[in-house]
């Protein structure tokens, strides 16, 4: 059974060099080591996330600059959790053995740095940093919203080509496994993705004399990360339990009281551990992580 995302093994990778050497010294290694030096030596990736990873070298680094921001904002959203989504610096694995366990923490994991992903790769491509995508080019013309018509201008952010990007390298292992852990992973995915588009702005200027505001240009804008994370740690709040459907391409509620999933949920088989086992003769706590 595969517990790992197989996209997120790259930027785990990256991220247990970033927490345990200096800040310089792991910033130095991911702009200096060569991408195919650096994508054969990333454990579980498959052929087809290899050969991604060596076409796109700067994708792969703005992926790792990314890390802290979702991992940052994963420990925001669980700060006064009993699980704080911690990081263990000497673990195989980033989150220990959360992973191993298909609970909702996990669930929002996969989401959360899912969604991570798609919201690194969108800005960095409207910030020029990437020779691959740049700004919506289907953003062009005239459009209508509510307060009438207005001409697109501007940078509006291409959240639609991260998404693309995201899902065919996240995925693509997932894909390969199709086995009950890799569906719900899958699910997960996509819900982290869709939460970053869910919260994409109009942003308009006015042009037109004394403020009349008789044209509008508009752009499609990001929203701030932390909408993003706020809208996913609600989703975990009302996590739906599930088992797979007779048929093994599907979920279906574990109890018959609750809706069945939607795309934008988050949906878990077990239930989560204590994470706090207490120890009755040393009177000590020990955390399960």
């Amino acid at each position: 059974m595969n517990f790992l995302p197989s996209g997120i093994c790259f930027y785990l990778s990256v991220a247990i060099c970033w927490f345990t050497s200096s800040v310089d010294a792991s910033w130095w290694y991911m702009g200096t080591l060569g991408s195919q030096v650096m994508c054969d030596n990333i454990p579980g990736l498959i052929n087809k996330q290899r050969q991604l990873c060596r076409q796109h070298p700067k994708v792969m680094q703005a992926i790792g600059a990314g890390i802290k921001n979702w991992i940052g904002e994963c420990q925001h959203q669980f700060r006064n959790h009993r699980w704080n989504c911690n990081t263990m610096a000497r673990e195989h694995n980033l989150f220990g053995r959360l992973l191993h366990r298909s609970s909702r923490e996990a669930a929002f994991v996969y989401a959360i740095s899912s969604a991570g992903m798609v919201h690194t790769l969108t800005r960095a491509c409207s910030q020029g940093e990437l020779d691959s995508c740049s700004c919506d080019p289907g953003k062009k013309g005239t459009s209508r919203d509510a307060k009438g018509s207005f001409d697109w201008g501007g940078c509006s952010d291409h959240v639609d080509h991260a998404i693309k990007f995201s899902q065919l390298f996240i995925d693509a292992k997932e894909r390969k496994e199709r086995d009950a852990r890799a569906l719900m992973n899958l699910h997960n995915n996509r819900a982290g993705r869709k939460a970053v588009k869910r919260f994409m702005n109009l942003e308009c200027k006015c042009h037109g004399v004394s403020g009349s505001c008789s044209v509008r240009t508009c752009w499609l804008a990001m929203a701030d990360f932390r909408q993003t994370g706020d809208y996913l740690r609600k989703k975990y709040n009302n996590a739906i339990q599930v088992v797979m459907n007779q048929y093994g391409t599907g979920f279906t509620s574990t109890y018959r009281m609750f809706k069945r999933p939607t795309k934008n949920d988050l949906v878990y088989f077990e239930d989560s551990p204590d994470y706090c086992l207490g120890d009755h003769e040393s009177g000590k706590c020990t955390c399960f992580v």
